[in-house]
């Protein structure tokens, strides 16, 4: 009987842990950048004079438009109008009227982006960790900061 007991704990807790939130790639951003990659972020802020907020996680952000009431959560549908480029100015990715599913983005728009509520405008300063890291990927360098200008046209 002990044994049965013991059996139906287990399975029980194999449930629970493997329904459990963490398991549905849901949560909030926590993650920080580096300090390297902040110092490098930061003399890029102050040597061009960047009027922008730190994230307490590494990131910095200029809020354009806050929108309204309605921000996503981590598990939200949204649809956005971006522009990414690097430091340099140089495009090199833009798109109007796209949806995505915040959980299958790079951590800085999932951090960022919810920093606007629907109709809002905001400008992100990534650091490489919150963006492709160490992997250079289609036409941006490995270990890039990014800077995206994102307007958030709708939130499911």
């Amino acid at each position: 009987m002990k044994n049965i007991i013991l059996f139906a704990a287990l399975v029980g807790a194999i449930f629970l842990t493997g329904c459990s939130k963490k398991d549905s790639g849901c949560e909030a951003i926590t993650d920080t950048a580096p300090a390297s990659e902040v110092a490098a972020l930061e003399q890029f802020i102050t040597s061009n004079k960047v009027e922008a907020a730190k994230d307490a996680r590494g990131f910095y952000y200029r809020i354009e438009n806050p929108g309204n009431a309605k921000h996503p959560n981590p598990c939200s549908q949204v649809i956005v109008n971006y522009k990414g480029t690097l430091t340099t100015g140089v495009a090199f990715d833009q798109a109007n009227n796209i949806t995505f599913s915040l959980t299958g983005l790079i951590k800085g728009w999932q951090a960022g982006i919810p920093l606007i509520g629907e109709g809002g405008r905001v400008v992100l300063y990534l650091p490489p960790s919150f963006g492709y890291g160490s992997s250079q990927v289609s036409g941006i360098p490995a270990n890039s900061i990014l800077i995206f200008t994102i307007d958030l046209t709708k939130v499911y």
